[in-house]
Formats: C-alpha cells, structure tokens, sequence
C-alpha cells in the first residue's frame, strides 16, 4: 500500500522535475562558462574607474586632514 502512495509522484518527478531540472542546470553552466557579456564588461570597466576614482579622492581628503587636523588618525 505505502509502495503505491509513493509510484505517482515518483513518476511525476522523473517525467516533469528532472528534465526541467536538468536543462535548466545545463543551462546556467554554459552560461557561467562562457564569461562577462559585453555589458557587463563596460559595466566592470565603469565600476573599476569610479573606485579608482573614490581611491584618489580619499587619498586627497586624508591629505588633508593630515594637514589640517594631524591628529584625525588617533581619535578613530
């Protein structure tokens, strides 16, 4: 009897699940392997130059803060 409760949703499973399971795995495999887009890559390359950017201005404000208030450092 318990055999028979479990046969329907295992052959659900393996009819619907699986397959779909599989070709959508596969699928974001091939995906992954195949790298950044080209819109990522221009998105990547704009991040990568306003961090650049950010890093210069943090380096010109402690600089200024060193000249200013030289004991900013200590009080963190």
């Amino acid at each position: 009897m318990d055999l028979e409760v479990l046969v329907a949703p295992i052959i659900i499973f393996m009819l619907v699940v699986a397959p779909l399971w599989l070709v959508l795995h596969y699928r974001s495999k091939k995906q992954v392997s195949q790298g950044l887009s080209e819109h990522e890559h221009r998105q990547l390359m704009e991040l990568a130059s306003k961090a650049e950017s950010m890093a210069d201005r943090v380096d010109t404000l402690e600089a200024i803060l060193d000249q200013e208030a030289p004991e900013w450092r200590r009080k963190v």
